[in-house]
């Protein structure tokens, strides 16, 4: 039995979470709009409740058993203001690298590989993609950037724009950890694995009063008025430097992935709901001044232009994170 600050546990992976802990993460069930041609995009978990405010999400991507075509092993990723930590069970993923940086890259861009066997990523001011070789089985942890903060010590503003080894930054009891999830027999269990370990470190450092609701909009307002009390000074560029310590961005750009979220998820209901999207109605409901202001934020964070991202998240293989969220 291993003893780690004011907790004890049996092992690097933690204690049984169903003896004392709240139910595991929750698998979200599958859209029903499935497009023909495309197979599964993947499993997205979310955390159990205890853990809502520390993660926003786990994504589950396996291309095992699926004959695909090369242009179908690209993965197209937004920018975002989340950290990650990544694992490759099956295969492994390079990094497509763009021409300019105002471009996306393609299938024949040039490759990099991803710098270690877990793989921390911080948060990403421009979209990202990747390409699988070969078939592959990779699960992607969101953390929010304040929580894995405090629960590392890590500063998210130096991880911004960033791909590092996790065993060269994380903790010894994390890249333990990191080691007992590869070897879990399933995603299930590695799910397990995983929250089992962040459960009682969480509750150890987790501020008094927390969000449940992590909607990148309310996220950032409570971030701005945790900043606000938090310690003393509290002047403009104070509580500018707060956040950006705790985040890694500064609040004007947090707020601007919450106008972009509310858009997204505007933009899906109002496809379910009427089969049909009006992208000025969705510029109004984000809060954008115009048409023309949400197709320059979309851009921005996607590197496409709405109707393109709509379509490409219902026909095109390499959309799959988006499409797991739908």
């Amino acid at each position: 039995m291993l003893k780690r600050g004011i907790f004890t546990v049996l092992n690097e992976c933690d204690i049984a979470p169903a003896l004392h802990w709240p139910p595991m993460a929750t698998l979200v069930s599958p859209s029903p709009r499935h497009s023909r041609g495309l197979i599964p995009s993947g499993h997205l978990w979310l955390p159990r409740a205890s853990l809502s405010a520390c993660l926003r999400g786990t994504m589950v991507r396996s291309t095992m058993g699926h004959p695909l075509r090369d242009e179908q092993r690209i993965n197209r990723f937004p920018a975002t203001p989340l950290c990650s930590l990544s694992w490759w069970f099956e295969g492994r993923s390079e990094v497509l690298v763009a021409d300019r940086p105002d471009t996306l890259p393609g299938l024949h861009s040039p490759r990099e590989d991803y710098p270690g066997r877990w793989v921390l990523s911080g948060p990403h001011t421009r979209p990202s993609t990747s390409y699988c070789a070969d078939p592959t089985h990779a699960m992607m942890v969101m953390f929010m950037p304040d929580a894995l903060h405090l629960l590392t010590g890590l500063e998210p503003e130096a991880l911004t724009n960033r791909l590092v080894d996790a065993q060269t930054v994380l903790p010894p009891d994390w890249i333990a950890m990191c080691e007992a999830v590869q070897h879990q027999p399933d995603d299930a269990a590695r799910m397990d694995c995983l929250e089992a370990f962040l459960e009682p470190r969480w509750q150890a450092c987790r501020p008094t009063q927390m969000l449940q609701t992590q909607r990148y909009g309310d996220w950032a307002m409570h971030l701005a008025q945790r900043a606000a009390v938090s310690a003393p000074g509290r002047s403009l560029r104070q509580l500018e430097r707060r956040i950006k310590r705790w985040a890694g961005l500064p609040l004007r750009e947090l707020r601007g992935f919450g106008k972009a979220e509310q858009a997204f998820f505007d933009t899906i209901a109002a496809d379910a709901r009427q089969g049909t999207v009006r992208w000025a109605d969705v510029a109004a409901g984000a809060g954008y001044s115009d048409q023309a202001h949400l197709c320059r934020v979309t851009r921005r964070i996607t590197g496409y232009a709405p109707q393109a991202l709509y379509e490409g998240i219902y026909g095109d293989e390499a959309f799959w994170a988006y499409r797991l969220w739908v």
